[in-house]
């Protein structure tokens, strides 16, 4: 892992020194190597400000090619490394964990960080066990109710499209219908993005899973399970580099 800045080495050294970073942070005063790149903010006015890249990660295989890039158009907006973590290789969700009994399966619900601060990316997770012999619908199915993790807008989140898993197709003989389905255990994922304007404290967020269970003989009546996370919202760090080593506006 490497991060490169427009910054100087001076600045880097103390934002590190700051932040406990361990892992190299590469200084590209004059953001060549940030321009090589296409990432260059050209929406940036000219003063101190001018150079910094989009915000954004690649990520590289062993061999040092790029399999995966998460960038934003608002300097202020950010993915976590943690969303990333998940969202690429299905790590663990560490944070907001919660278990929901359900007639007919148990939630699990957890959340990438519970410290969040405006403008920056995280994912919620929904760890679903279904109870042996049910399943239940995928989204596109139709005739049948499927999935579906809703979580509301609100000045304190923008919450993104969910991410469902592949499904599996079951033939249904008796009415010889072949329908998209989910078995056993999947993951539900949806990411939000922490308002510019959240309030700095405790942060719940609220939303609800529904879906319709089946068994090899019969369906059973939609069930709506409300699900929740709770976060804290840390303010935006605005602490600079000493005076003599910032930016100077050229």
């Amino acid at each position: 892992m490497a991060a490169i800045s427009y910054d100087s080495p001076a600045i880097l050294k103390n934002f590190a020194g700051r932040k406990q970073i361990t892992f190299p942070l590469l200084s590209d005063p004059d953001s060549k190597i940030i321009r090589a790149y296409g990432i260059l903010n050209e929406t940036a006015p000219k003063g101190p400000f001018y150079g910094i890249p989009y915000p954004g990660t690649f990520v590289v295989d062993t061999n040092g090619i790029v399999i995966a890039k998460y960038f934003e158009d608002d300097y202020t907006e950010r993915y976590t490394s943690a969303d990333i973590l998940i969202n690429q290789f299905g790590g663990e969700a560490s944070a907001a964990h919660s278990t929901i009994e359900a007639k007919h399966l148990r939630i699990s619900a957890s959340s990438s960080t519970a410290v969040v601060r405006p403008g920056q990316r995280i994912v919620l997770v929904l760890d679903i066990e279904l109870k042996p012999g049910i399943h239940v619908y995928a989204p596109g199915v139709e005739g049948y109710i499927p999935i579906d993790l809703a979580i509301g807008d609100s000045a304190a989140l923008t919450a993104h499209p969910a991410l469902y898993p592949p499904s599996k197709m079951l033939h249904l003989q008796a009415i010889n219908e072949t329908v998209p389905i989910y078995t056993g255990r999947i993951r539900v994922l949806r990411e939000v993005t922490i308002g510019k304007s959240a309030p700095v404290g405790d942060l719940l967020i609220e939303g609800a899973f529904r879906y319709q269970a089946c068994d090899d003989e019969k369906c059973f009546i939609p069930e709506t399970v409300p699900v929740k996370w709770a976060l804290r919202v840390d303010p935006p760090d605005r602490q600079r580099a000493p005076a003599e080593i910032q930016h100077k506006t050229k």
